[in-house]
């Protein structure tokens, strides 16, 4: 059990030793390790996820650090599954290279690749591209479709072997797994190795501002071991060279910021929005412990709220269902106690279909389920889409049906 996670004493980013737990969250298997009937006899292992805050620089994160291998090794979601996500990135890679404005030819990189959906986009306007991702089979299967995807982690020693083989690149983009590393500062390292004179670091992760304001707890997992804001980064990227000159906040994910990271002598101009986010950050008490303090008591309060309503006699004893079988409704599950209330969990996507959620095996079904056997209530756990999940389930509701939508505010529809 210990060889598959272990516990860090520092912060990630400034490494001091001054790290206080803030938010205390449940257990949890790996939030993403959807099974197959034939592992039902496996043991699912539970590791710690709470939220500790660093006392010197302010950021968030996870001390408690799964084994990469565990979480990515085996990983079975591509982003060419999720339309809406598809769309994001065209538009994404459109933005930054006109932005950027960006050569044909020049050398793209993405860490986190998946299967390429995103530089198959910085291809069609001119680029060169290459992926790279830890995770094999996706990597295997976007290289056999053209996109070129190292099957490894990113390191500084990686971003020697590519800089020695390919050159060095002018964008470098990471969606949503700057946040996964425990490494960061080695990734940083190789990032500016990497990096040409006039190259960009482009990426995404959820804004921790966002994370505390909306109540968005279930983005707090094993995968997710860093919760960024502006300041702590900011300091982070110059004590490696580096420097972050823009930052865009958007709507992914319920709130999320793009950062623009070049050499720390780069050309580029730093945007005055910074300064705007950082009073921001510190009007809202962002790094103070009674802001998450005031946090974990909306998250409890949630709870009771829907507890109290499953037990209730318009539903207790009744067919309940979930939907949506992702990492983040594996966490509500846990948080919210809710594994003896499901009775299965519908998914849109085939890949998650006949499978198994983490830890309670709930089974995964087509939405088909709904009709057939009709459940009393469905606990919306992909939240952010509850409104196009209820359009699209329109028929199980005109049955009788009762969607409930946990977060940010329980509602009953």
């Amino acid at each position: 059990m210990q060889s598959m996670y272990y516990h860090r004493n520092t912060c990630r980013l400034c490494e001091s030793s001054h790290v206080d737990l803030v938010v205390k969250m449940k257990q949890c298997p790996p939030v993403d390790a959807f099974i197959s009937s034939d592992r039902l006899t496996e043991e699912q292992h539970l590791f710690p996820m709470d939220l500790y805050l660093c006392g010197e620089c302010g950021h968030a994160q996870l001390l408690d650090v799964v084994s990469p291998k565990l979480l990515f090794g085996s990983y079975i979601y591509t982003t060419s599954s999720s339309p809406g996500l598809v769309e994001y990135f065209q538009k994404y890679a459109a933005s930054v290279c006109s932005q950027l404005n960006l050569s044909p030819g020049s050398l793209a990189i993405d860490i986190g690749s998946n299967d390429g959906t995103l530089l198959a986009f910085f291809r069609k306007n001119g680029l060169r591209v290459l992926g790279i991702d830890p995770a094999a089979e996706i990597s295997a299967n976007a290289t056999a479709r053209g996109i070129e995807t190292l099957p490894e982690f990113f390191t500084s020693e990686v971003a020697k072997k590519v800089r020695s083989e390919k050159g060095a690149a002018d964008l470098i983009t990471a969606n949503n797994v700057f946040a996964h590393s425990d490494f960061l500062g080695d990734m940083a390292d190789g990032i500016r190795h990497l990096l040409s004179p006039s190259g960009v670091f482009v990426f995404d992760v959820s804004y921790l501002l966002d994370i505390v304001d909306k109540t968005i707890f279930d983005v707090i997992y094993h995968e997710h071991l860093s919760y960024h804001s502006i300041k702590p980064l900011q300091i982070f990227f110059k004590r490696h060279g580096l420097h972050l000159f823009r930052v865009e906040r958007t709507t992914s994910k319920g709130g999320s910021i793009r950062c623009f990271v070049q050499l720390q002598n780069g050309s580029r101009e730093e945007d005055p929005f910074i300064k705007e986010l950082l009073q921001l950050e510190e009007n809202y008490g962002l790094y103070r412990h009674s802001t998450f303090q005031k946090l974990s008591e909306r998250i409890e309060i949630a709870k009771v709220q829907l507890q109290s309503i499953l037990s209730s006699n318009r539903f207790n004893g009744k067919t309940i269902a979930g939907y949506g079988a992702s990492a983040t409704a594996t966490v509500l599950i846990y948080q919210f106690d809710l594994g003896n209330f499901l009775r299965f969990i519908v998914d849109d996507n085939p890949v998650r279909q006949n499978r198994y959620s983490p830890g309670h095996h709930i089974p995964i079904v087509s939405s088909q389920a709904l009709l057939d056997q009709q459940p009393e209530a469905v606990i919306i756990l992909a939240w952010h889409y509850a409104d196009m999940i209820m359009e699209r389930n329109k028929s199980y509701q005109q049955n009788g049906g009762s969607f409930l939508i946990p977060l940010p505010h329980l509602i009953i529809v």
